[in-house]
């Protein structure tokens, strides 16, 4: 895959402290108990986390950014942006419409270097948020007619359907839009081209005869994290561990023959990090609230704990790559997961190589992926908060903040040729030196 996994950098949390347990009996209390929660979806997440016990990190970030009950990027409040000066952060196709155009001419390059195809070019944006970043790509595509001809459908992942409406009226004007077996449909301003909206990348038809061009701008760094901490084998709760298991119903006893297989494991284990409501009394200074998150707002509402028990994600997820097994013997090792974004990787990888399962004849198409991360370490301590460009804490105000972690680039790379022999990886590389490459300046003084 002709992928230049493009890298912005940007300052993490760097909370290093390191977790110990606290048990879910500590984190409990009658949900009849008079509480105010900031938002209905805190209140929901509180109820459901007193009933089943802590949750993973992974279902806090998912339920806080996609849930029907108020999920940041699901809300319709009318007068409610999330982008731009009045919202809570602004992207690069927000700032100058240089970066969609520059991004295009990357696209154009890599359908010249595979042929000039005449036909069956796809566009697929991932998280296109107003649509700006598309809108720019393709008015910058038209100049290049025999590409703009080429081109049969853009698709628009988007599972925000305020958002969908907002890319409709940028893309589409006043043309009508039409449901469709797998989301809707309208006619572009340009050149008629038809803009297919889905929920989810697996719902775009895929086709080897099909040439897609991908891009998935700030996309992977809203796709829920899980986050595990190594244990040393003197910890006393692995005595626990080797008897039960932790899931989202509590903690059962592991079967007989489970817990012989359990015994045979030594030394330090993986532990994840879940998710409960912070005790009613609870202040800055005993939840470890980083100063910088402090001033104006009231303590988070949630808190991160240590599981005591493996769960069924912490025997699996940090062994599924020899990058985190290397961790697991050095105590208080801190490693963060994405599942979805490995799934996406080889989403992509799949539709422009092919697979065993859906093999393509000629590998064709490109992907390109702009986001925030380390470029080849594995990130820990990432989650952040963003309301109203500052950063605030990640575990309060579900749903009224934007939350967000770093990439794991190499991760992404894995995924991508493990799913795929039709593909190849490049980057990741620093955003402005691709963008100089590019000819961000050039194109700058042009405008000027």
């Amino acid at each position: 895959m002709r992928s230049i996994v493009s890298l912005q950098t940007r300052n993490c949390l760097r909370t290093a402290r390191r977790w110990k347990y606290t048990s879910p009996a500590a984190v409990r209390w009658s949900s009849s108990e008079a509480r105010q929660w900031s938002t209905p979806l805190a209140k929901q997440l509180s109820e459901a986390i007193t009933t089943t016990g802590p949750i993973p990190l992974a279902s806090f970030m998912r339920m806080c950014l996609t849930s029907d009950m108020g999920g940041y990027y699901m809300s319709s409040q009318e007068g409610r942006d999330q982008f731009g000066q009045k919202g809570d952060f602004i992207t690069s196709p927000e700032i100058s419409q240089i970066f969609g155009e520059l991004i295009a001419v990357w696209f154009v390059a890599e359908w010249i270097g595979q042929g000039r195809r005449k036909g069956g070019v796809e566009l697929i944006e991932i998280g296109p948020g107003r649509g700006t970043l598309m809108d720019d790509m393709l008015r910058t595509m038209k100049n290049f007619k025999p590409l703009a001809e080429s081109i049969e459908a853009v698709y628009m992942v988007e599972a925000s359907p305020s958002l969908r409406d907002a890319q409709k009226k940028l893309l589409c004007g006043d043309a009508p839009m039409t449901e469709t077996d797998i989301g809707h449909r309208c006619i572009s301003k340009y050149s008629g081209i038809p803009i297919i909206w889905t929920e989810n990348i697996r719902f775009v038809p895929s086709n080897p005869d099909k040439t897609p061009f991908i891009v998935a701008h700030e996309f992977f760094d809203a796709l829920p994290i899980h986050a595990f901490q190594s244990i040393s084998p003197s910890d006393s709760s692995q005595e626990a561990e080797k008897e039960t298991i932790q899931t989202p119903t509590g903690i059962h006893k592991l079967s007989p023959e489970a817990q012989k297989a359990n015994q045979k494991k030594k030394g330090p284990q993986w532990r994840e990090m879940v998710v409960s409501p912070s005790p009613p009394d609870s202040t800055h200074t005993t939840l470890s609230t980083p100063k910088s998150q402090q001033p104006s707002n009231p303590p988070p509402e949630f808190q991160l704990t240590l599981s005591k028990a493996s769960t069924p994600h912490s025997l699996y997820l940090p062994e599924i790559s020899p990058r985190y097994r290397a961790l697991k013997s050095t105590p208080d090792s801190l490693i963060e997961i994405s599942p979805e974004s490995h799934a996406y990787a080889q989403e992509f990888a799949r539709r422009i190589g092919g697979s065993p399962t859906s093999p393509k004849p000629t590998p064709s198409g490109a992907a390109i992926i702009l986001d925030y991360g380390p470029a080849d370490t594995i990130p820990t301590n990432s989650l952040r908060g963003i309301k109203a460009h500052q950063r605030v804490s990640p575990l309060s105000e579900p749903g009224l903040v934007d939350l967000s972690a770093d990439v794991d680039f190499v991760a992404l790379a894995e995924a991508a040729l493990g799913a795929s022999e039709g593909v190849e990886v490049y980057g990741p590389v620093e955003q402005g030196a691709f963008l100089r490459a590019m000819g961000i300046q050039e194109r700058a003084e042009a405008l000027i």
